[in-house]
């Protein structure tokens, strides 16, 4: 199994929610995210992500 690069990911990670205890392990935050309906924060632009709106309806919406 490949190690995950935590520090790696957190250099490129946008999301602003600063207490996830997820930050930086992508595959737990994709889990996370997967398991209620959402998108991470890392597939949407700044302005969206700052509205904590990660549906994927939203990612539809600005991506169709």
């Amino acid at each position: 199994m490949a190690e995950c690069k935590i520090q790696d990911n957190l250099n490129k990670c946008n999301c602003t929610y600063e207490p996830c205890p997820r930050k930086g392990i992508c595959c737990e935050c994709l889990a996370y995210h997967r398991s209620h309906g959402e998108l991470p924060a890392c597939y949407f632009p700044p302005e969206v992500e700052r509205t904590y709106d990660r549906s994927i309806r939203r990612f539809i919406s600005l991506y169709k």
